[in-house]
């Protein structure tokens, strides 16, 4: 039979904890909280609710994961076979369309911007080199200043991608400049610059029948919205939407793209929004810009990593201050007398 220690005080009885309760109270309690172990479907559900939680980005992982995905973008893309007499095909209907459509305007602009030297230049550098150095200047502002909505806009920026992908495959399209018969001016040739992957000494790296849908547009665009949606500078936010507006007229402008690939673009950026609501429940700029608790875990890990305090060992008393009045609750209490009994 186990011990009862009574302690009686100031004319009343409590009952305390024996020695042998006291020693078994931290097994006890440690057992008590550790959570039971998730049965095989509450434990995957569980799992599926923490992927679907945006978490704080971690850099090196980041960094890994963009060079992996854009090397096999590009590996992908390259090996979709190229399909020369389809991709001419398309890109004669595509220019019967437009004309039909009153709206085939991409010969005229190509030549009116080719007669002015260094404005058409720079269009070739932009193309060549705005399309990565603003996305990757984008990813890597919402990684530093919007980290709870990091994850889910960078799925919308892949899913864009991949979806795109199945364009080329599918619909195998011709560039305005490649076409045969038409009048448009290869500007990266004619000017010798650097601003085509498909033009000059690069030609053979890139499959230059994957015109449809335009990765520019829905890159720009994904830029273009992001920053409009996150910025708070006015002026940021009229810059993010002038840059897919100027990129729709350097696509054109170089014969890189028809208007209509710039349509496929927004369809598939579409796309990719979708995926995102889905998986995260919500829009990205909707998110809380920062991930919930991750300052709290910062600051109170360790605290939060000590064991318990063993039940039998009293907790510290806080040193009274020389001078001050002593209250009830820090009054000595008086003896108390204990009888045990079995």
């Amino acid at each position: 039979m186990g011990e009862t220690q009574v302690t009686a005080q100031e004319g009343r009885s409590t009952a305390g904890s024996s020695p042998i309760a006291a020693e078994a109270a931290p097994g006890t309690a440690a057992a008590s909280s550790t959570p039971p172990p998730a049965s095989g479907k509450s434990g995957r559900l569980s799992r599926l609710r923490s992927l679907r939680t945006p978490g704080r980005p971690r850099l090196w992982f980041e960094i890994l994961l963009i060079a992996v995905s854009y090397w096999l973008y590009s590996l992908v893309r390259n090996a979709v076979p190229e399909q020369k007499a389809a991709a001419l095909a398309n890109a004669d209907w595509i220019w019967s369309a437009e004309k039909s459509l009153g709206l085939a305007f991409e010969e005229s602009v190509n030549h009116a911007v080719n007669s002015v030297t260094w404005l058409i230049v720079s269009m070739n550098y932009y193309y060549a080199t705005l399309h990565f150095v603003v996305t990757i200047g984008v990813l890597v502002w919402l990684f530093r200043r919007h980290p709870g909505r990091y994850a889910a806009t960078r799925l919308v920026l892949f899913a864009t991608t991949a979806v795109a992908l199945l364009g080329y495959y599918l619909y195998p399209l011709a560039p305005p400049r490649l076409m045969n018969g038409a009048n448009f001016i290869d500007t990266v040739l004619v000017h010798e610059t650097w601003g085509s992957m498909a033009s000059g000494n690069f030609k053979n790296m890139s499959n230059q029948y994957a015109a449809m849908p335009s990765m520019h547009i829905g890159w720009s665009l994904w830029c273009g919205l992001t920053i409009f949606a996150l910025a708070s500078a006015p002026w940021a936010k009229i810059l993010g939407l002038l840059y897919p507006t100027l990129t729709l007229v350097v696509i054109v402008a170089t014969a890189n793209h028809f208007w209509l690939d710039a349509v496929g673009g927004m369809a598939c950026l579409a796309f990719g929004y979708a995926v995102s609501r889905i998986w995260y429940g919500s829009l990205p700029h909707r998110l809380p810009k920062r991930v919930p608790g991750a300052a709290k875990t910062r600051l109170t890990g360790l605290r939060a990593a000590r064991l318990p305090r063993p039940a039998s060992e009293p907790e510290p008393k806080a040193e009274q201050k020389p001078g001050a009045e002593t209250t009830p609750e820090t009054e000595p209490a008086p003896e108390a007398a204990g009888a045990r009994r079995s």
